[in-house]
């Protein structure tokens, strides 16, 4: 029998920036109470400010965080999840295993902690106010009723997308990294509505409102991009020209190569 959400105990090793905003997500979203999220860091300080901050409670040690948990997310860097993880293999029995440390997929989990309920997944910033996007690996080791409890868990906060293996990476690259290449694309919006005379916060207003609705006609409405493009520019009407600009001056290859870096 699935345990009821109120029940559960979510416990981060590692509570960093990602690790947080996971955290932040499951608590504003309304998923688990702040009481059931437990959270360990070397960084006692930053620890005992950022748990504080949300509510949360900060644990002694990554055993006293797998001890307390149902669910215990891997939030260190990944050249550390060996060390880290290993000495608890044992105390995992029973638990449900979520990495979020890029690239350490099934394969490299199964090798660190052999006989575990594990899944890798991807999630992105956005997650921590309710409006992320959550990449699942295909291949994992959980039991039906295992994973139909953390797609409870994190179905209200994310877009929940399963993807391969092989795929992990770039899909990662395009949820997890782009918000940051959104955010330059965002901010040059607003420098453009700044020198046109519209006050700096109005202007960061209006393109982020813009690129939210924008992603929820595609995803909601299963609107193709070129769809939406096309509805918006009128022939001869100011947007095809401004279209035309931004393909004149690399736009589209501009993005796909911001990928092409990060994927190597």
């Amino acid at each position: 029998m699935r345990m009821p959400l109120q029940d559960v105990t979510v416990g981060f090793i590692g509570y960093g920036n990602m690790g947080q905003g996971v955290a932040r997500g499951l608590v504003n979203g309304g998923v688990v109470g702040a009481g059931n999220i437990v959270a360990y860091d070397i960084d006692r300080d930053r620890l005992m400010r950022d748990t504080t901050q949300l509510g949360a409670r900060a644990a002694a040690s990554a055993e006293e965080t797998v001890a307390e948990s149902d669910v215990v997310v891997i939030a260190v860097k990944p050249n550390l999840v060996g060390e880290v993880m290993t000495p608890l293999a044992d105390a995992l029995d029973g638990k449900i295993v979520l990495s979020i440390a890029w690239g350490m997929w099934n394969d490299q989990l199964e090798a660190i902690i052999p006989g575990t309920s594990h899944l890798s997944v991807v999630p992105n910033l956005p997650i921590g106010v309710g409006s992320g996007v959550l990449v699942v690996e295909q291949s994992h080791t959980l039991e039906y009723e295992q994973m139909a409890l953390v797609r409870s868990l994190f179905e209200p906060i994310a877009l929940l997308e399963t993807v391969d293996t092989a795929h992990m990476s770039v899909a990662g690259i395009v949820s997890s990294c782009a918000p940051a290449f959104t955010a330059v694309y965002v901010e040059a919006l607003a420098d453009a509505g700044v020198k046109y005379g519209l006050r700096r916060d109005t202007a960061y207003r209006l393109a982020a409102k813009m690129v939210e609705g924008t992603g929820a006609q595609i995803v909601e409405e299963g609107m193709t991009p070129s769809a939406l493009k096309d509805g918006v520019c009128s022939p001869g009407g100011a947007t095809i020209k401004g279209v035309v600009a931004l393909e004149h001056a690399g736009f589209r290859g501009a993005a796909i190569g911001a990928i092409e870096a990060v994927q190597g």
